[in-house]
């Protein structure tokens, strides 16, 4: 692969009555969406104009260095495609040594430096402006962070040495190892200024000018940015602690990125840079040599670039206008939809119910999301204003009569859903598009009794709806163009990432998420002790247990939606009496106190449930994982023989994206062929 150069132009600006300040842009020549990565010539550009530079300083020449990026990038860090190109340690540990060298230049320059940060700043990008002395902010910055651990690495030029010195170990604790396990979770502008990343968050309209100004400031004296006391040792080691146990309870040692992420801060809390640095060069060369890299480049490169343009989709330009939408239902799933279509898409939204009580709950639940999305910050009172008077209820069918689209989110029951669509279908334009929002049922039969099914289109969105960035757009073999582009249209209108799926029981999420349970409930029926089935699967890191993921779903959903697919492919997706006796009861598969979560502690009451077919005997930890693997090998087999999606590509992006698969698994087919269970 060809490196993308960065280069360091250098350029300098007058300080009023101050003298110089040599002002660094990084520039790739690549446009405006084309961020700022370094590979080795790029930094060996850098480091050649920072030791210009400072000799420059030694002369007298300049009394400052300023070190900004292209509009909307700052900088990256690494380019990760060169960096999964080395096959060597030894090649790795350069790629390392060659950022803390260059750095540590810049970090050592006789004069002040700044970093002004107005675009994106992330790993090796946010590390280069840790080894300055001062920090701007655009105001409009969204994408700030050290996420190395999420993609299987650690921050290896200086992050974990220079961070917990500026902002404490707490701080630093969250920035290197909670936000990347978090989904990947990155600061905006204001949290950089809050944690005191950086000493001032200033207006994204004239950014630079004001960092100049900013500048001029500290360097008269008239602003002293504060500086935090150090964290004692003691304290740190004690918090290192903290978050080991965390981390351990949420990965239980399946990727090792997070673990040698906590070594390296204990490194660093007790030790100077040159130690520091070397033990980020020894921890990085061996990490980019692993399967866990190589798995979180591939998982990337998925949601950074097939996620945008799904395979399989039609042209936009197909897409009927969505200027108003439907929403048959009023329930939890209906309200949500009915708030992220009005946020996002900006069209009146009309939910529909059969009595006023559930439509005015709907209603009330809308309003009530956009006060919490208020009081946290997240809008203005005025856009909350504006998106409540989009959404309102009825339940008078006929309102639906001009929405562009309408989708329907009831009772997930083929006979309901059949009777909606038929009643939709008498009041609705002959060119609006009909969509459920089904996660399992068969589209084609909720369409067949109608007389233009050829606008019938599955828009699977997950739970929770403003969280999940997934939607499975389905189409049967009479869908439309038109329609299917407009599905695709929509997804991408709510911010979602879309994948192309045939209408097969589940479709893929589910298909595999339930075909896991049910080798975990089909196990318990033959014996196998709960805390062990707990136990099994921990090595996959997956973001929670099987019993976890049945509660938060909820037994009865997961029960039916077992039924369903069993039903439809077969006694692989086994019966579980234990299963349907608790749903009878009531009883829940975990201990917790207001709602559960990935943490609650399983029950081992529930044993008392199951055993039905325990003459089968029981299974070990390693069995039961065994097992799991190659039932979901199985299923991925199946779907790819059934044309379900068009690559197994499709599948590793629903399962990261719809279900949590973790980025240091890089998609579900990849780790099932490193366990060898996946050809």
């Amino acid at each position: 692969m060809t490196e993308r150069i960065t280069r360091a132009l250098v350029r300098d600006v007058q300080l009023e009555d101050l003298g110089t300040l040599a002002l660094i842009t990084l520039e790739n020549g690549a446009g405006p969406t084309k961020p700022i990565t370094f590979g080795p010539e790029g930094m060996a550009e850098l480091r050649t104009a920072l030791e210009r530079l400072s000799a420059r300083a030694e002369a007298g020449e300049i009394v400052a260095v300023g070190v900004t990026g292209k509009q909307f990038h700052f900088a990256a860090g690494a380019d990760l495609h060169e960096a999964a190109q080395l096959t060597t340690p030894e090649a790795a540990r350069q790629i390392a040594e060659m950022g803390h060298e260059t750095y540590a230049i810049l970090a050592d320059l006789p004069v002040p430096t700044f970093a002004y940060i107005g675009g994106v700043a992330l790993g090796g990008g946010l590390e280069l402006a840790l080894a300055c002395d001062y920090r701007t902010v655009s105001s409009a910055v969204r994408a700030v962070g050290l996420p190395e651990v999420f993609l299987g690495l650690i921050p290896g030029w200086g992050g974990t040495y220079h961070l917990p010195r500026l902002i404490g170990m707490e701080n630093a604790l969250q920035v290197i190892i909670t936000n990347p396990l978090r989904n990947n979770t990155q600061l905006k502008a204001a949290q950089v200024g809050e944690l005191g990343i950086a000493d001032a968050v200033l207006d994204s309209a004239d950014f630079l000018a004001e960092s100049l100004r900013f500048t001029v400031s500290v360097l008269r004296g008239d602003i002293t940015p504060e500086r935090r006391e150090p964290t004692p040792v003691d304290e740190a080691k004690t918090m290192i602690g903290a978050a080991r146990q965390q981390v351990d309870a949420r990965l239980h040692g399946a990727a090792p990125a997070a673990y040698r992420a906590l070594d390296l801060l204990e490194v660093s809390a007790t030790s100077e840079r040159a130690e520091s640095f070397e033990a980020e060069n020894v921890a990085l060369a061996e990490l980019i040599c692993s399967p866990q890299f190589a798995a979180g480049v591939y998982a990337f490169d998925l949601t950074s670039r097939r996620a945008k343009n799904p395979a399989g989709a039609p042209e936009a330009d197909l897409a009927r206008p969505v200027r108003s939408i439907g929403v048959a239902g009023a329930g939890l799933m209906a309200s949500q939809l009915a708030l992220l279509f009005a946020r996002r898409m900006q069209v009146p939204v009309i939910m529909r119910d059969l009595d006023a009580e559930r439509t005015e709950r709907g209603v009330g639940y809308v309003s009530a999301e956009l006060d919490t999305l208020v009081a946290k910050g997240r809008i203005g009172e005025a856009e909350a204003n504006r998106i409540r008077s989009l959404v309102s209820g009825t339940t008078d069918l006929a309102d639906l009569a001009e929405a562009d689209l309408v989708i329907e989110a009831v009772f997930e029951e083929l006979s309901v859903k059949q009777q909606v669509f038929a009643d939709l279908e008498q009041v609705i334009r002959p060119d609006a598009v009909l969509a459920t929002n089904t996660s399992a049922l068969s589209i084609t039969d909720m369409a067949a009794h109608l007389a233009h099914p050829e606008r019938v289109v599955g828009l699977h969105f997950f739970n929770p709806v403003a969280q999940m960035p997934l939607v499975e757009v389905i189409r049967t073999e009479r869908t439309d163009d038109a329609t299917y582009a407009t599905a695709f249209t929509v997804a991408k209108a709510c911010r979602k990432s879309a994948i192309a799926v045939a209408d097969a029981p589940g479709f893929v999420v589910n298909r595999l998420l339930v075909r896991l349970l049910g080798e975990v409930l089909g196990s318990l029926e033959e014996g196998t002790d709960v805390t062990v089935a707990d136990r099994a699967l921990r090595p996959m890191g997956l973001p929670m247990g099987p019993f976890q993921l049945l509660q938060l779903v909820g037994p009865a959903v997961a029960g039916h939606v077992l039924d369903t697919l069993r039903e439809q492919l077969g006694d692989r997706y086994p019966d579980s009496p234990g299963l349907q006796q608790m749903i009878a009861d009531g009883a829940p598969f975990v201990i917790f106190e207001g709602r559960p979560s990935a943490g609650s502690p399983v029950d081992p009451q529930i044993a008392r449930y199951f055993g039905s077919r325990s003459e089968v005997g029981g299974q070990d930890e390693a069995a039961l994982l065994a097992r799991v693997q190659q039932a979901l090998a199985d299923e991925v087999r199946m779907m790819l023989d059934e044309q379900v999606v068009a690559e197994k590509e499709d599948i590793d992006l629903g399962m990261i994206l719809g279900a949590g698969w973790p980025f240091h698994l890089g998609g579900i087919t990849p780790y099932l062929q490193r366990e060898g269970a996946l050809a």
